[in-house]
């Protein structure tokens, strides 16, 4: 079985960047703990973190080797956060697999149960790996009803928590399950209908950018490739519901995201000793992007 997988994965890579698609990275399987759940509608394998370390040592990691697909980025895990440290913990081990895996896949389904300070101390064990949240939506839990709700703002503010939680504890980026999806949540073939950042009506002819569309623009807009998080240091404690993350960028200017959860206006003053002050106010329930060019 591990040598079919296997053979499925590289000639899967291998059809894409035939048709001009290069693959820059894969996962050994999404959420290999799913497949341990009885009854599970979707199409999954059981994994421990043992197995999947030995089918990229003794299958995928020689396979890509060997079909000149070696540049190819394996990524362990691809499941929540609650596996960390873990599942890199019994994976990394083993020298070999050190050497075929370059990143852990993080999902964000259970992000609520499980402290961000599992990825810090994951990053912490094994610096040279990156993390990359590899899979989030909203409307996946079964209390999370309708499934799509238009213009439901937490929906954006619970992105945007989740996206700075990451950052600050050493993710290197984070990815929404779907582009697009219909009214319903679809298409889906097990009916796991979830909401999505852009929601299309095709009767109408018409399509909708949701709260999340525009939670993700204050990222993926301002905080460039080769970005690198600089510390910010409060000089008292931010305010309760409070969350800021800030990236210098390649053209050297400081990009801060910040995000008000609280019912409170809240008023803050960032401070870069080049450049002075920028005070700033943050209403209720509001995402903020202040970038500068430092002097």
């Amino acid at each position: 079985m591990a040598l079919v997988y296997n053979n499925y994965i590289f000639r899967f890579l291998k059809a894409y960047a035939k048709e001009g698609i290069p693959i820059w990275g894969v996962t050994g399987q999404n959420e290999p703990t799913d497949g341990f759940i009885t009854n599970f509608s979707f199409q999954a394998m059981g994994w421990t973190p043992e197995m999947q370390r030995d089918f990229i040592v003794k299958d995928l990691g020689p396979a890509l080797q060997q079909n000149s697909l070696g540049h190819v980025k394996i990524m362990i895990l691809d499941d929540s956060r609650l596996q960390l440290p873990y599942w890199a913990e019994q994976v990394f081990r083993s020298e070999e697999a050190r050497k075929y895996v370059s990143g852990v896949a993080v999902h964000w389904y259970q992000d609520f149960i499980t402290p961000a300070v599992a990825l810090s101390s994951t990053h912490k064990k094994f610096p040279e790996k990156f993390i990359l949240a590899t899979e989030a939506c909203s409307g996946a839990m079964p209390w999370d009803i309708p499934k799509v709700s238009l213009g439901r703002w937490k929906r954006g503010e619970d992105y945007a928590h989740d996206i700075i939680q990451d950052l600050n504890n050493f993710v290197s980026g984070w990815t929404d399950w779907n582009i697009a999806l219909n009214m319903e949540g679809g298409p889906n073939w097990v009916k796991n209908f979830v909401d999505s950042p852009v929601i299309v009506n095709a009767k109408s002819d018409e399509f909708y950018k949701q709260p999340m569309f525009y939670a993700l623009g204050h990222f993926s807009k301002f905080i460039l490739p080769m970005s690198k998080r600089v510390e910010l240091v409060p000089n008292q404690n931010l305010p309760k519901d409070m969350y800021i993350v800030g990236f210098q960028r390649p053209d050297k200017a400081i990009a801060c995201i910040l995000l008000n959860r609280s019912n409170e206006n809240i008023t803050l003053a960032l401070r870069d000793p080049s450049t002075g002050y920028i005070n700033t106010d943050l209403t209720p329930h509001s995402i903020q992007t202040v970038l500068w060019w430092p002097s």
